[in-house]
């Protein structure tokens, strides 16, 4: 796994690549945090994302729980096939917002 994060529409976008995986999910935890711990809103852009576990997905929910104590905006964008039938199968498509894009999620206030 391998991941950016750059700063767009109001956002801190980590963009995460490859598997995000046992291995590699404190990793992945480690760059949300920090970002909400900033005060930052949001978003991981899972587009890229070819294979999550369900330690991946802990980390997408502690940043989202965090998020949520922080007043702060959290979602997820442009979630790859393999990750959002991971989402499906957890339900957890229908607590993250999900955005296709960083454009198409709201502006932050």
């Amino acid at each position: 796994m391998s991941y950016e994060v750059r700063l767009e529409k109001g956002y801190a976008v980590v963009g995460l690549s490859g598997e995000v995986d046992l291995y590699k999910s404190p990793d992945a935890r480690a760059v949300i945090l920090k970002c909400i711990g900033d005060g930052q809103h949001t978003l991981v852009d899972l587009s890229q994302v070819d294979y999550i576990d369900s330690s991946g997905v802990a980390s997408l929910v502690e940043g989202l729980q965090m998020a949520r104590d922080n007043s702060l905006s959290f979602g997820l964008v442009g979630v790859s096939n393999t990750a959002m039938n991971v989402l499906k199968l957890a339900r957890l498509d229908k607590v993250f917002p999900l955005y296709a894009s960083v454009e198409s999620a709201p502006a932050t206030s």
